[in-house]
């Protein structure tokens, strides 16, 4: 492994990555595993890529583990945490993650979808927070991020609940960081824009073209530039930092 900065700050520490087992997750995994962090890849469905993310996590020379579990259930949420920190002794590290879209116009909405996301995109993240904070402040120390979105700054036609769960997401993280930053833990937002992810690649050309056309840089971000700023925000530089939204969108929201 590189002695990079964070490599030596890293190495050792306790993470936990939900949604881990693909896209943003799995890249924020790796990208913490190669800085020399144990991982814990929590999905809700996929075991297999969550067991493949993990061991290619392994791969890096760190230790690594698949949990299942949805944490839009607090029971399973607590339990995630509970895994981590009986099998290495605590937690440093949450990066909640998880999400999911049921898109569609306002005036069509089910009731159903518009829950079902606030459940796993912003309630998901509160119940792992609750859950990490308590031995986060035992120790003193902890680096939560939350993933938003551009769309939680911004707002999207046809993604009211997804919005609403973003937005809510940088809310709820800016009031855990007032409440936790004197106990050593800071909390702040990755807040993404358009990623070249499976969730983009089953769009048509079409919308594709139409969306870089909204990007001052002219492309769709990479899973990899998400996961660098997750891994500053994880690292030692960061560690004045608190409450804060960092865009990785390609001048989107300027």
């Amino acid at each position: 492994m590189p002695e990079t900065y964070e490599a030596k700050y890293l190495a050792g520490r306790r993470a936990l990555v939900t949604g881990g087992s693909r896209g943003i997750g799995r890249a924020a995994a790796l990208a913490l595993a190669g800085a020399g962090a144990h991982v814990a890849v929590n999905c809700a469905g996929r075991a297999d890529a969550a067991r493949e993310t993990a061991e290619a996590c392994r791969a890096l020379g760190v230790q690594a583990m698949a949990l299942q579990g949805d944490v839009s259930d607090p029971a399973a949420a607590a339990a995630l945490v509970e895994a981590v920190c009986r099998e290495w002794g605590g937690i440093d590290i949450l990066v909640n993650n998880a999400g999911i879209t049921r898109d569609g116009l306002l005036m069509r909405m089910d009731e159903e979808d518009f829950d079902a996301v606030l459940a796993t995109n912003l309630k998901g993240a509160f119940h792992c927070m609750k859950a990490a904070c308590r031995p986060m402040m035992k120790a003193r120390y902890g680096r939560i991020v939350n993933m938003s979105s551009i769309v939680g700054l911004r707002g999207n036609a046809g993604q009211a609940n997804y919005a609403a769960s973003k937005a809510g997401l940088i809310g709820l993280s800016k009031s855990a960081a007032k409440e936790l930053a004197g106990r050593g833990i800071t909390v702040n937002c990755v807040a993404p824009g358009f990623i070249d992810t499976d969730m983009t690649a089953v769009l048509p050309d079409k919308v594709k073209e139409q969306l870089r056309g909204q990007i001052p840089m002219g492309r769709l971000g990479s899973a990899g530039d998400v996961a660098a700023a997750v891994l500053f925000f994880a690292g030692e530089g960061a560690g004045y930092i608190t409450g804060q939204v960092l865009c990785v969108d390609g001048g989107m929201a300027v």
